[in-house]
């Protein structure tokens, strides 16, 4: 019986999409020797066992060694088989080892000749280096992800000339593989590109996330062929990012016969998100016994940043190579590498916003650098240091704005972190300026009492004072709220949340501290006072926070629950909480849309963050 023959047909089918007729029809097979293949009655013969090899892109070798060997068999011919099988397992043996580079790279979206000219110099620089096999994310070329600069038909044909660059300027002694978008027959799809002797092969992305930041249905169309490509007498399947999530997919791709899974990625971070790749991962492995190599963007794209983090599998679902988190690098598989130790969750977390930052402020190149408000509070004083871990502090301007509620403890904290941080800072008494606003609205106002109109005021004054800073020096104004204030509308319109980044936009009040603490360790710069003292924010006689809002640990955890869980308030207080606090701070939350949507971009960290991905109503009689 020739299975390897039927085997053969029934992959050709599968590409094709095609009848046996049809396939008759196609190639020129006759159909009476079509017949006897489907039933294993008949070997391929060498013409259609290199025709079989073409389509299916397997090594011809390969195959027309499986026929020979089959029609041996068929006829009894024991020497023939013999010698037809030894030349198998010397198919096998003999493929040579392939020495595979990652090149994690950290594009700019848009940027189509810089982001070529980077991955060519990588690639030329990786052939010095006796590379048989480079490879770049997804949508490494376009970065990741152009948006809606794919509805543009000049931005594709833009990246059909670069796409084409590319492949003239790679050595032949080279094969690469970067992302980028392909337009076929009126369709685009998000691609993987394979250079090979300066010959392009592309496979298209199947399976297209539609879920939290993601939007791909909106651009691409969903491709429907595994992919495998032979380097070196090995077979190695090619998928893209979401495909490795599905099962069927990816085993889809191993029926081809590879002995390895590349994966392209372009995924972004979150609290927890490598540990959930690599169990991902890990099921794919063990269920197709396959190696595996992912390879994964880094860098930030306005509220998203990539963490980079690629790394390579082996069958047995052991962790051989592990790239840095966060950090643009390229890296040789053929290089033994010892095991890499488990980072804690502030460095991750921490590592993520000051790259966020750097490359918001960077990329767009339009910055002189950065001014921000510091009040003395423990918010503004890590703002501070993860700028001026991502721009330095010579690029950095803190202005300390006092006014009469300002305690002396703030200005000597304010001043003493900036002294240490060697960072430019000046003092800008808002006293007159307040007074002469409450001058003039006096008559507006009069007979009502003073309320929270009077604390904004403080705060309206500032946020002016830093964008004229900010206009005048061309240094962007950095917001220094957290996630915990902004659910809850504890920030002003205009004033403190005025801006153009917001770092500490997803980060949690208690992991401001958190962080602020880890940030220390490293070298102390954020005096301790700030992070032992109660937090306010000093726009009256004696205020805390906690006048107005829980204690931190327990707001966050109800905002846990309720934002990132999406639990409802009967949910929440089943776990323990107070009802009436649960529908205050739920109500607070929904009711707060407004402003949230008038907020500077910040970067995502969590697994619900307030941005594009979060897509609440402004107006709603929704009751959780």
């Amino acid at each position: 019986m020739a299975n390897k023959t039927k085997d053969y047909l029934t992959k050709v089918r599968k590409k094709t999409g095609f009848s046996d007729y049809k396939i008759s029809q196609e190639y020129g097979i006759n159909q009476s020797n079509l017949s006897k293949y489907k039933s294993g009655k008949s070997a391929l013969s060498e013409t259609h066992a290199w025709l079989f090899a073409d389509i299916l892109n397997i090594n011809p070798a390969e195959v027309v060694a499986n026929t020979k060997l089959e029609h041996a068999k068929m006829k009894g011919d024991k020497p023939k088989a013999i010698f037809w099988q030894e030349q198998l397992e010397n198919l096998s043996s003999t493929s040579e080892s392939i020495k595979i580079d990652i090149a994690q790279i950290n594009p700019i979206v848009g940027d189509l000749n810089n982001n070529a000219q980077q991955i060519i110099d990588l690639s030329v620089k990786a052939t010095q280096q006796d590379t048989d096999l480079l490879i770049f994310p997804e949508l490494s070329l376009t970065g990741y992800l152009p948006e809606d600069l794919l509805l543009r038909a000049g931005f594709i044909q833009q990246v059909e000339e670069v796409v084409n660059k590319i492949k003239n300027a790679i050595p032949e002694t080279i094969a690469i593989i970067f992302g980028a978008p392909h337009q076929q027959a009126g369709h685009l799809y998000n691609a993987a590109y394979l250079v090979q002797a300066q010959a392009i092969q592309i496979y298209h992305k199947q399976q297209l996330p539609n879920y939290s930041v993601f939007d791909e249905k909106r651009y691409f169309s969903a491709g429907s062929e595994p992919f495998v490509f032979t380097i070196k007498g090995q077979r190695i399947g090619l998928l893209v990012c979401a495909d490795i999530w599905n099962a069927d997919t990816v085993s889809e791709t191993v029926k081809y016969g590879v002995s390895s899974i590349i994966s392209i990625n372009a995924s972004p971070f979150h609290m927890g998100k490598h540990q959930r790749r690599l169990e991902e991962v890990k099921k794919r492995v063990l269920e197709n016994q396959v190696e595996f190599i992912y390879v994964n963007l880094v860098g930030g794209q306005d509220e998203i940043v990539f963490d980079g983090g690629s790394f390579a599998m082996n069958a047995k679902a052991q962790i051989t190579h592990q790239l840095p988190f966060f950090e643009a690098t390229t890296a040789s598989l053929a290089t033994p590498q010892d095991p890499v130790q488990e980072e804690s969750i502030e460095k991750t977390i921490y590592d993520a916003l000051v790259l966020a930052t750097k490359d918001y402020i960077e990329k767009n190149g339009v910055f002189n650098g950065v001014v921000i408000g510091l009040s003395g509070g423990i918010d503004s004083a890590l703002t501070l240091a993860i700028a001026a871990d991502a721009i330095g502090p010579e690029n950095i301007k803190a202005i300390m704005m006092p006014y009469t509620y300002t305690s002396n403890m703030s200005l000597e904290d304010a001043k003493a972190q900036a002294s240490t941080m060697n960072i430019d800072y000046q003092e800008i008494s808002i006293h007159t300026m307040v007074e002469s606003f409450n001058t003039q609205l006096s008559g507006v106002f009069s007979g009502m009492q003073a309320d929270t109109t009077e604390e904004n005021l403080q705060a309206r004054v500032r946020g002016t004072l830093l964008m004229a800073v900010s206009n005048k020096l061309e240094k962007i104004v950095l917001t220094t709220g957290n996630k915990s204030e902004m659910a809850v509308g504890y920030a002003t319109l205009y004033g403190d949340m005025s801006g153009g980044f917001a770092p500490l936009k997803d980060v949690s009040k208690t992991m401001v501290y958190r962080l602020a603490k880890y940030r220390n360790t490293q070298s102390y710069i954020i005096p301790g006072r700030v992070i032992d003292r109660e937090p306010s924010a000093e726009l009256a006689p004696d205020q805390v926070d906690q006048d107005s809002l829980p204690p931190y640990d327990e707001l966050d955890a109800i905002l846990e629950l309720f934002i990132e869980q999406r639990l409802s308030v009967k949910e929440i207080v089943k776990q323990g909480f107070n009802q009436q606090i649960v529908e205050r701070i739920s109500r607070l939350v929904l009711n707060n849309e407004y402003k949230r949507r008038q907020s500077a971009p910040g970067p995502k960290i969590s697994q619900n963050a307030f941005g594009k991905e979060r897509r609440y109503p402004m107006t709603s009689k929704f009751k959780p």
